[in-house]
């Protein structure tokens, strides 16, 4: 009862899995990804089997087409069931059972596969691959076009209730991910799904600046801090640390001014402020004493 894509970037080698349904918490259930391995999505009369004992399959070497053709020949309801197998080269198999509830199908193209089941119109697949296919960017964000595609020609015939993305790196450890994602219940997933997505860059590039800075590199933590802040304005979290590297870039107007404005919609960080060591960041004692709070 689902709409979902499976792909790999051929540039990165990066894996994915987006899904929608109108089901709670579809995102334990439906999508499964691996670094280096594959990735699956598992739907319809989903058995939630098939992600973990797929990606066993594809660890051992065997390919996408072979492996979903195991899982399916041990599962005597497999007629209800929907499927799609990409492994870490790039092959793909899919499967819709025959007795999945109409609309339902799927469009596969290189490195890619869109299935649906349940559907408004039977054209939701194919829009699906025509968008993802036509799409530029980083694989997370082609993965979330793919699914609005679906949603602009009706999407799921009960509506909409929870979505997931995940995306993994084409070489790591088992646990490693990109980008990992879940809405449980909210009644405009995709919606809350991109949102929380610019939320995880946003993070991200503060990941990225908080290393800067423990290499002593500030003046290009303070860069990557803004652009997280610029991203997320409304993140009392990213203003504060924002305006922090901002100060310690040079720039102690603005950065106060940040920090300032991070307290106001967050009082807590009035107090929190003075508690941190100096050796944490020397711009903590210059925004604390520029704000009486020392």
């Amino acid at each position: 009862m689902t709409y979902s894509i499976v792909a790999r970037d051929p540039d990165t080698g990066e894996l994915g899995v987006a899904v929608q349904s109108h089901w709670f918490s579809v995102g334990p259930v439906v999508p499964w990804a691996r670094p280096g391995v594959g990735a699956i999505a598992t739907q319809a009369m989903a058995r939630v089997q098939y992600g973990p004992e797929g990606l066993e399959l594809l660890a051992a070497g065997v390919g996408a087409e072979q492996a979903l053709s195991q899982l399916l020949a041990k599962d005597e309801g497999s007629g209800w069931r929907q499927v799609a197998v990409i492994d870490a080269s790039g092959a793909v198999c899919t499967h819709t059972g025959t007795d999945c509830i109409p609309f339902a199908g799927h469009a596969v193209g290189e490195q890619v596969s869109c299935q649906a089941n349940i559907m408004a119109r039977e054209t939701v697949w194919d829009a699906m691959l025509t968008t993802f296919q036509s799409s530029s960017g980083p694989l997370a964000e082609r993965l979330l076009a793919a699914l609005d595609a679906a949603e602009a020609e009706g999407g799921d015939l009960r509506g909409r209730q929870s979505a997931a993305l995940l995306v993994v790196p084409g070489t790591g450890e088992w646990w490693e991910t990109t980008v990992s994602l879940r809405v449980e219940d909210d009644p405009e997933p995709l919606r809350e799904l991109r949102r929380l997505l610019r939320l995880h860059s946003a993070y991200q590039l503060a990941g990225e600046a908080d290393d800067l800075v423990t290499e002593g590199r500030r003046a290009d933590g303070a860069r990557r801090y803004q652009e997280a802040a610029t991203l997320e304005p409304d993140s009392h979290e990213l203003l504060f640390w924002s305006g922090i590297g901002m100060v310690e870039a040079g720039n102690e107007q603005d950065g106060i001014a940040l920090v300032r404005r991070a307290i106001e919609l967050q009082p807590s960080w009035a107090e929190l402020l003075p508690r941190m060591p100096a050796q944490r960041s020397p711009g903590l004692t210059v925004v604390s004493d520029a704000l009486g709070l020392s």
